[in-house]
């Protein structure tokens, strides 16, 4: 496909439109993956990017090959706030939030949620999606003003947003479930069963958890750590928390 003269035009057109930018080959192709709406995707190599399509996800290769438009390097520079290694850029329908309610809400669930309170890193925050993909996790919620579709995000999280349910939700409308809450003053997580239909709490980066969260909380967590570590990144805590939870559960292994 060729480039257009209109690209910036129906670039923004559609950014207005409530689409999140993916930035990046692996986004792109891992949207594509999980069934995203894609109006729109450019490449500043369009044989290059189908190359590597072939070479690390030839079951993307043809929707790519109907989708990607090549732009010249000075076009592609106005649709993204940073030009990305791989020069591939795609704006991707957000999904339906009532479905996504939906899913974070029924029971019985074969995978926990995963909720961040009042995180305040960007880019934490798309650690966290990315890793709740891989293990399978029902969902990613956060509390506070931190947007989970950021475009930051979205970066961080490699596309992956489009895997899991991704929402955010006041405390008092946290999914239904019993809630393990980490902080430094809980149980050993090691002598706990997590069960499948957990809520999975991480308080953030700076604070802990919130009064509010702490509260709803049924249990508290905590992780091994040598004495006077002061704490884990909140990415490393809900890996940690998350394999814990997969080895114990015969539905814990990724699923396909």
């Amino acid at each position: 496909m060729t480039a257009s003269p209109d690209i910036p035009r129906a670039w923004h057109r559609h950014g207005a439109d409530g689409t999140v930018l993916l930035d990046g080959f692996h986004a792109l192709k891992h949207a594509l993956r999980f069934g995203a709406s894609v109006p729109l995707a450019v490449a500043t190599d369009r044989a290059a990017a189908l190359a590597l399509a072939e070479d690390l996800a030839p079951d993307v290769r043809e929707a790519l090959d109907g989708l990607l438009t090549e732009v010249d390097e000075e076009v592609y520079a106005q649709l993204v706030p940073r030009p990305h290694p791989t020069g591939v850029a795609a704006l991707a329908r957000r999904p339906d939030r009532e479905a996504g309610l939906r899913a974070l809400g029924r029971l019985p669930r074969t995978a926990p949620v995963v909720v961040l309170d009042q995180p305040r890193n960007l880019g934490n925050a798309g650690a966290v999606v990315r890793l709740a993909a891989g293990f399978g996790a029902t969902g990613v919620v956060t509390t506070g003003t931190l947007d989970p579709w950021h475009p930051t995000v979205v970066r961080g999280g490699a596309g992956l947003h489009f895997a899991t349910v991704v929402e955010r939700l006041d405390v008092a409308a946290l999914p239904p479930g019993p809630v393990f809450a980490l902080d430094a003053e809980g149980e050993d997580i090691r002598g706990v069963q997590l069960p499948d239909d957990a809520v999975l709490a991480f308080g953030s980066e700076r604070s802990g958890l919130t009064p509010e969260l702490r509260a709803r909380a049924d249990r508290l967590l905590s992780l091994p750590m040598r004495p006077q570590v002061s704490s884990y990144n909140l990415a490393t805590s809900v890996a940690m928390t998350l394999y814990h939870w997969s080895a114990q559960s015969p539905a814990g292994a990724p699923r396909p």
